[in-house]
């Protein structure tokens, strides 16, 4: 097959996904009041990576929202145990990790979906977080990042941890937004890494963890963040 045609295969939602893309929309815009920005930031088709902060649950499919795309993402190994409920979010495009999201075979899963034009998402904090405050990314993120051919989208979700942080069972209805980044490119580091010594190649996926994190920190909601609600922009064109 055609490397541009297996872009295509591995963007396309199935017919499941459209359906739960369409409801978590309404309940986005609807519950939430949720704004979107800048999803056109994302490629539509190839290998992308997003990174977002983590604040709730709910995070993957509120990510996934935005975009015309499907969206890959992590899921722990005992959600994959009821035989139901592991085929339901497989067919969601979940990925099967270990606890600590870095095992080898989740590693190699991943970068096969990049490698075959998908589009997945990372939370490089690892955890949600406790407070609202986005935590240091881990290394992982850079190692992927340096091993794989693609672009990283950052993401940043507001409002969303005082909707439905871990201090809450049940959201509560208040405005949120997703903001997408412009996408960071990492050709050079790439071809660095791939020659240099192992302190230094630890050093470049460090290096590549932190410019995330800032890029995913300098994403503000709207021009006038005191504005509330905030003001609509025109992203909802999917």
């Amino acid at each position: 097959m055609n490397p541009k045609d297996t872009w295509a295969a591995a963007a396309r939602p199935s017919p499941l996904y459209r359906v739960c893309r369409v409801l978590m929309r309404l309940i986005v815009r609807g519950y939430f009041s949720g704004r979107i920005y800048h999803a056109d930031r994302v490629p539509k088709v190839g290998p992308v990576i997003l990174a977002s902060n983590h604040v709730s649950f709910a995070d993957p499919p509120i990510i996934g929202t935005g975009l015309p795309r499907c969206l890959n993402f992590l899921a722990r190994e005992n959600l994959f145990k009821p035989p139901w409920f592991s085929r339901l979010i497989r067919t969601l495009n979940a990925i099967p990790v270990d606890r600590d999201g870095g095992g080898a075979a989740g590693l190699r899963t991943v970068l096969g979906r990049l490698e075959g034009g998908s589009a997945v998402l990372l939370f490089p904090e690892g955890t949600r977080t406790p407070d609202g405050a986005i935590r240091p990314a881990h290394s992982g993120i850079g190692l992927l990042v340096i091993r794989s051919t693609a672009p990283v989208v950052p993401v940043r979700l507001f409002g969303l941890y005082e909707s439905w942080g871990r201090h809450r069972a049940f959201p509560w209805p208040r405005p949120i937004v997703i903001k997408y980044g412009r996408p960071l490119y990492f050709e050079a580091l790439r071809v660095e890494a791939a020659t240099a010594n192992k302190p230094r190649v630890k050093a470049i996926y460090e290096e590549v963890s932190r410019e995330i994190m800032t890029a995913i920190r300098e994403l503000q909601p709207c021009r006038d963040v005191a504005e509330f609600p905030y003001p609509s922009p025109r992203t909802w064109r999917t």
